[in-house]
């Protein structure tokens, strides 16, 4: 099992994104994918969250805001995937050179129109609502082939 986050940073009506080209054996290689990364020992998701966006765009998150919880079963490699979704709107620093992928700013309005995982487009709408959500995607070669979702007030 693997623990993990992805945290989507906004501002000005834009979405920080990143396009996973950067990375050998990258399993989300081509794709737009929020910023994020696997818990080290003894983190909290919370903790989590903040060192990963440090790492990857330089930025230093003040309350990064829980809303969901995603579950992909038999995800890379025979591991279940465990992820913390958060959003993210007030933070300090400069963007920096990410070791992931390219960076960019992208208006709310197209994100649905990126290279994104199938299941992301299911669960990003769901960002700008109250509460938080729940959700089970089931990947097949690549493919979404099943998913549920709960969401709470």
């Amino acid at each position: 099992m693997k623990l993990a986050t992805l945290c989507y940073v906004r501002k000005n009506g834009r979405t920080l994104m990143l396009h996973r080209v950067k990375k050998a054996d990258d399993v989300h290689e081509g794709k737009w994918n929020g910023l994020g990364g696997k818990f080290e020992p003894g983190e909290s998701p919370e903790d989590c969250v903040i060192r990963e966006i440090r790492e990857e765009a330089g930025l230093k998150l003040k309350a990064p805001v829980l809303k969901g919880v995603l579950t992909f079963p038999d995800f890379a490699k025979g591991d279940d995937w465990y992820v913390f979704v958060f959003t993210a709107s007030r933070f300090t620093g400069r963007l920096i050179e990410s070791p992931e992928g390219d960076l960019k700013w992208i208006p709310d309005r197209e994100l649905l129109k990126l290279n994104l995982w199938e299941g992301d487009k299911v669960f990003l709408p769901l960002l700008r609502r109250r509460g938080c959500f729940s959700g089970k995607f089931v990947y097949r070669n690549g493919r979404l082939a099943k998913y549920s979702l709960e969401k709470y007030s």
